[in-house]
């Protein structure tokens, strides 16, 4: 179970708080606020967080049917 877990850790992409702002188009601000609120899961970096691509993607689908 533990080489399977590695491997899928291995296929994650992450993404930089400025690759997602500029991604959702929005301020870092907006995504720090995401990141520290915890509507947008993040892996803390050192001083850096690092966004998993597929958190954002999960974030803005939620977002978008939420306001259907």
């Amino acid at each position: 179970m533990a080489v399977s877990r590695e491997k899928g850790l291995a296929e994650v992409r992450f993404l930089t708080v400025a690759e997602v702002a500029s991604l959702m188009r929005v301020s870092k601000m907006t995504v720090y606020r995401l990141v520290h609120s915890g509507e947008l899961n993040a892996v803390r970096v050192g001083r850096s967080f690092r966004v998993p691509e597929n958190a954002v993607h999960q974030y803005l689908k939620e977002a978008f049917t939420d306001t259907a």
